[in-house]
Formats: structure tokens, sequence, C-alpha cells
């Protein structure tokens, strides 16, 4: 058996990636079908672990079908018990043909006890494990277990049936069928041909079983014609079994065939094409989450509390009390911080302030979150198969605990301040020289009001017809109003315009909660189905 040529690197590369997409897809395959390929590389780790160059080459028939007798005459010896009873044979027997290597180790991995070597050996044959095997449909399950077993680790299958039993249903369906992959390790013998007493009855019996095997997927097969009782065709089958015997690769075909055939059925399992997430679910997921996480309610702070300290700011100056007593609406909430730094770092969450005094949401938006992830989930896993849809939905479905205090921490830890406008520096510039202009006119006034009373001497600067004094506290207070109005008005577009910039931050972050709890699980298991896909349909190719 090569060990050192593409053969191999094609197995063992074939090998790696059905084990790998077992690992990868394993949970979201169907049970039986990831059973089945976790034990068939553990069987090709297994085989190819055995030194030596011996190709297993089984014989299996159906009851009556006369292999025992073919197997005697191909050994040359009286070998597998023979008798009117049947089934016959219970245990394999092994008849070894030369060969350097001790073949003690693959027959021990095969379970055959009774062994004999072949003596005189044909030296084309040198290598081969030739086993008769228990009949397949024996009455006997203990037979039927112990022929299915050694089937499953031969290199090699020779069909024997006869012409009464060529077509029954076991061998095409349990057995032919399943090995589509595994034409190049086959042989079909149509035995006790001699029963055929009519002319032109053998070639159309095999043409016929060649018919039934090509409809089973086995691959074209010329069926070698035998009768052990007068030995005839046993000069071509031995030459067949010694073509597959001297390419020293049986192991290699028939392992390769059995990756193939596993992962095309595991294939049954994935989808032909690989979906995407839907950018319009994705994004009424985060409308419905920033609905969730108070986000109205924050923005309807943040623009109250820009108008708060717009008040103090640029409000008229005798005024500015009142907006002082009124309460920041973001520390009520327990929210807060500046561009610079935010209100509540990741440290801070971690510990004392745990949660903000936001609202919970509603019912409604509860719903809202729970139809919306759905409907991720349902985008993300249309026309997958219902384990990989099933896998999908879950990882779109976070536990709400966790979704919320995420949503909760997004939202405590977004900068819901900015600098302030440069603007509100000159308004209140100006608001404090007409504050002091009115205060310095009122004292003026109350001056020379007390001079008058102490009928002093006075006089009253004016400005055309008006004093002075008054026009400085007239001016000073009628101005600071309009100034005062003006400034509101452009404070109210302000707070507009810092809502906007706000309500972005906070869509950033809870756009980052749902990337972070919905979108990445769901990715995630949609790249392992991708991976799983393509690495099965490498073995299979």
């Amino acid at each position: 058996m090569s060990r050192g040529g593409t053969r191999q690197q094609t197995l063992q590369w074939r090998t790696e990636q059905l084990s790998d997409a077992l690992r990868v897809g394993g949970q979201e395959l169907e049970p039986e079908s990831v059973q089945a390929g976790t034990a068939l590389v553990a069987k090709v780790e297994e085989r190819w672990a055995i030194k030596g160059g011996r190709t297993v080459v089984a014989l299996a028939g159906a009851t009556g079908s006369g292999k025992s007798t073919l197997f005697n005459a191909l050994v040359g010896d009286e070998v597998s018990v023979i008798g009117a009873r049947r089934p016959t044979t219970s245990k394999a027997t092994a008849a070894i043909w030369g060969g350097d290597d001790n073949p003690a180790e693959l027959l021990d991995w095969l379970g055959i006890e009774a062994r004999h070597h072949v003596r005189d050996a044909d030296k084309a044959l040198d290598g081969l494990i030739l086993v008769d095997l228990p009949d397949f449909d024996s009455t006997q399950e203990s037979h039927r277990v112990e022929a299915d077993r050694i089937l499953e680790r031969s290199d090699v299958f020779v069909w024997v049936t006869d012409p009464q039993k060529y077509a029954d249903a076991r061998l095409h369906n349990d057995y032919l069928a399943p090995l589509q992959d595994h034409e190049a390790v086959m042989l079909v013998v149509l035995n006790q041909v001699d029963r055929i007493q009519q002319d032109g009855g053998v070639e159309r019996i095999k043409a016929d079983l060649a018919r039934l095997i090509a409809a089973d997927g086995a691959g074209d097969f010329e069926v070698i014609g035998t009768s052990a009782r007068l030995r005839h065709g046993l000069d071509e089958l031995t030459s067949a079994i010694g073509a597959v015997v001297a390419h020293r690769n049986a192991a290699e075909q028939r392992l390769i065939g059995d990756v193939k055939g596993t992962a095309r059925n595991l294939l049954r399992g994935v989808a032909d094409a690989d979906p995407t997430l839907s950018k319009d679910a994705d994004q009424k997921l985060v409308t419905s989450l920033k609905q969730a996480a108070g986000v109205p309610v924050v923005l309807d702070a943040v623009q109250r509390d820009y108008l708060r300290q717009a008040g103090q700011h640029v409000g008229w100056l005798f005024t500015r009390w009142v907006s002082a007593l009124r309460p920041d609406p973001l520390r009520r909430l327990r929210l807060g911080g500046t561009a610079e730094r935010p209100a509540i770092t990741d440290a801070d969450v971690r510990t004392a302030l745990g949660r903000s005094s936001l609202p919970p949401p509603s019912p409604a938006a509860r719903s809202a979150v729970d139809l919306a992830t759905r409907q991720v989930g349902e985008a993300a896993g249309a026309g997958l198969p219902p384990r990989w849809g099933d896998a999908v939905a879950a990882a779109a479905t976070p536990q709400d605990e966790a979704l919320a205090d995420a949503l909760d921490q997004a939202v405590m830890s977004t900068p819901l301040r900015a600098r302030n406008p440069l603007w509100w520096e000159g308004a209140n510039l100006l608001q404090w020289l007409l504050a002091l202009t009115a205060i310095a006119g009122l004292v003026w006034l109350v001056v020379l009001g007390a001079l008058g009373f102490l009928q002093m001497p006075q006089e009253v600067p004016t400005w055309g017809p008006l004093p002075i004094p008054v026009l400085m506290l007239a001016g000073g207070v009628l101005l600071g109003l309009l100034l005062a109005m003006i400034s509101r008005a452009a404070a109210r577009v302000g707070s507009r315009r810092r809502r906007r910039a706000i309500e972005e931050r906070l869509a950033t972050s809870v756009a980052e909660v749902s990337r972070k709890h919905v979108s990445e699980p769901v990715s995630a298991v949609l790249a392992r189905h991708t991976q799983t896909r393509q690495q099965l349909q490498a073995a299979a190719r």
C-alpha cells in the first residue's frame, strides 16, 4: 500500500475537511449522520496507523450463493467449512497471500481469528488478505452483525450472488446503493452459472445484474461469471482481484469513497447557499431597541437640560435664579457627562452605580424588540435547514436581562452633553453689561432722589428729552429682556441640534449593542454554516 503519494494527501485532506466540518457544525447536523462521520474519521485514523501494505478483500454474499465454496476454490484448500445446513459460516475466515510484513495487527483490527496462510501463493496476489464473511442475510443476527462489521473495515468488496438471488432487495438496497463512491474497489460475481441451462442465459442474467447495479447508482460493472464447482471463471476473478491488489491503493480508495459518501450525506443538513443578515431587519431592530432603551426619554431630558443651561448662561440676569431652582433632568435619570468624559465610565458601570433611573421598557416596547429579533432571525435563517434555522433564531434572541442591562449601560456610558456654544459667552457678557447699566441707572436715580429730599442743588444730564439715568435703567432692563428673548429663541434651535447630535451618539451605542448581542451571534452561526458547507463540499468533491 503506497503511503507517500497524492492519494494519501487526498485522503488525509478530505478527512481533515470532514473532521473540521463535524467540529464546526456538528451541533446543527443530524445526530446520526454526525455519529457516522465521527466514527469514519476514527476509522481512517486507525486504518492509516496500521503498518504494512496489505489489501483486505471481502467475499460477501447471501445464503446459498456458494461464497464459501468460491473462497476455498480461490485459496486452493478447504479452509472455510461447507455443509448442508445453512447458514454455515458463523465467523469470518482470512486467507493470507505472501507479503513480507506481519498481518497480525491488521487482522486484529479486523477482529478475525481464523487465519490461513496460502501455500505456493500466486505472486500476483502478494499482499492479499481474502476474507470469507458470514451471510449478510443470515437468519442468525450475530452472523449479520459479524458480516457488516468486517465489511465496514474491508478495503475491497467482492459481491457474490447467484442466478436465483441476484435481484435480492437486501443486496441492492442495503449494500450496493449506498456504495456509489466505491466503484474502484468493488467486483461483482455471478456464481453458480453452471445451473443456467438455456443458451445465452448466462449473458442475459449478467447483463440484467449489471443493469440493476447501475440503477442502484453503484457504477457500471462487468459482471464476472463463475462456477466454483466446475472452476469456471476463477482465472478471470483471480486476475481482477490481482489487478486491485497490484495498485496498492485499495485502502485509500475505499476510505476516500467512505469520506465522500459520508460528506455527501451530511450535506443534506446544510443549505446550498449562504444567507445574509437583512439590513432592513437589522435597522428595525435598532429602532425597537432605541425605544426599549428609553432613548426618547433621554432625548427629551437632553433638550430640556440644554434649555435649562441656556437659561443660566444667556437668560435675563435678574431671573436666572429661577432656572437654577429647576432640577437637572439628566441628573434625575442618573445620566450626564460631557463630550470629554462620559457621565459613567465602563469601570463605574461595573461597580457602584450599575443601572440608570430610566423607566423600564413598556410591554409594547418589549413586544417590539421581540418581534424585531424574530424578524432578524427569520430573515437570516431563511432557506436554512431546521436545525440551522433554530440556531440562528436562538442567536438572534438573547436573554432579556442581558440585553436590557447592555442597553442601559450603553445609554449610561454615552456622553449626553457637549461644550457650550461660544455665543453663550458673548450673550452672557452683554447681559452683565446691560444689568450693570440698569443697576447704575437705578443707583443714580436713588442718589438724585435722596439729594432732592435733602433739597440739595443737583443737575441731571439728559440725552435729548430724557434723563440719562432713566435711559440707563430702562435701556438696561428692556435690552436685557429683549436679548433674553432672542437668546431663548436661539437656544430652542440649539436644543434641537443638540438633540439630533445626541440621538446619533445614542443610535451608535444602541447599534453596537445590537451588533454585539444579536448581529454577531447570528453572523457567527452563519459563518459556521458557511464553513461547514464548504468543507463538506470539499470532502465530497
